[in-house]
Parts: C-alpha cells; sequence; structure tokens
C-alpha cells in the first residue's frame, strides 16, 4: 500500500472516529455474514458504530505506543464507539458478546488509558453516567428531604390535634 493511501486511509479513519478515544475492540471475524450484518445493525440502531481496520492503522490512528494497546490489537479487529457512552456501549457490546458466542471483545480505550477484555467486563458492570448522575442527584436532594420532613411532621401532627379539637368544640 502506497505511503499516499495510507494516508488518506488514516484520515478517514480519524474523520470516522471524530476525536472520540473511548472505544473498544473485538473481533467479529468468526461471525457469518448473516450473524455478522444482523450484530452491525443491531449496533447501528443503538448509536453504536463498528469500523473494521487494519490494526498497523488503527494504532497509528490512536498513538499506539502503549504495550497492552499493541497487545490488543492482534488478529482481526473492529473498533466501537457511540452509544450513550463507553458504559453502555460496554455493557451493550458484553451483552452481544453472551449472546453471539463468537464475537470475542479483545479490549478497549478510555480516557487514553488501554484496558484488556476483563477490564471492559468489569467497566460493563459499572453504573453508567445516567446512573451516576440519578445516585448524585438523590444524595443532593437527601438532606433537603430530610429537613423538609423534619419541619413538616410536628406541623402536621399539631394541626391534626387543632383539628380534633376543631371538630370536638363543632359537636
Amino acid at each position: 500500500m502506497s505511503r499516499v493511501v495510507k494516508e488518506m486511509i488514516l484520515k478517514e479513519i480519524e474523520n470516522r472516529l471524530d476525536g472520540n478515544r473511548d472505544l473498544l475492540v473485538i473481533d467479529s471475524s468468526r461471525l457469518d455474514a448473516v450473524t455478522d450484518n444482523t450484530f452491525r445493525m443491531a449496533m447501528q440502531e443503538k448509536g453504536i458504530h463498528l469500523l473494521s481496520v487494519k490494526n498497523s492503522l488503527a494504532l497509528r490512528v490512536l498513538g499506539g505506543g502503549c504495550d497492552q494497546l499493541q497487545q490488543i490489537f492482534n488478529g482481526p479487529s473492529t473498533l466501537a464507539w457511540g452509544g450513550e457512552d463507553v458504559v453502555a456501549l460496554s455493557k451493550e457490546i458484553s451483552k452481544q458478546a453472551k449472546e453471539l458466542e463468537l464475537l470475542e471483545i479483545k479490549g478497549g480505550t478510555v480516557e487514553g488509558q488501554a484496558l484488556d477484555s476483563a477490564g471492559v467486563e468489569k467497566l460493563s458492570k459499572s453504573p453508567g453516567r445516567m446512573e451516576l448522575i440519578s445516585m448524585i442527584s438523590g444524595q443532593i436532594l437527601s438532606p433537603g428531604a430530610q429537613l423538609a420532613g423534619a419541619l413538616l411532621g410536628p406541623a402536621g401532627v399539631l394541626a391534626g390535634c387543632v383539628a380534633s379539637i376543631a371538630d370536638k368544640e363543632e359537636e
């Protein structure tokens, strides 16, 4: 492959990744054509992009000086990125890998750190972006809710007492 063609391919891969460095590397080469096409269409519906790449070109695009990243790009490789966040991506790819036994998760990169397949599995079991936001907002609102409950509790009891006294006087 000539240098000009390699440069064009590198630019195309960079354009498709659009600066995204949180991605997973999978091996879907053992899937038959129909299963692979069904898998790719299911991922496309969920906003997950897949791109089969030559390992040396992917390493150049990702700046693969890391030994662990070079181990991930061994054999047929497909880049997977997109979805809500990298945790949601890892959850969906892990789910698909369990359903399609021939689909292999090789690893990934998260915020510049290389992950092996065990790291991707751990990542898929962690809470996602929306879950973390809801947990944090619940923790932020919890003291206010407790304060409101503490203020409303005695007032409710007092209001109940006043209402029962008023009812007795009307009789």
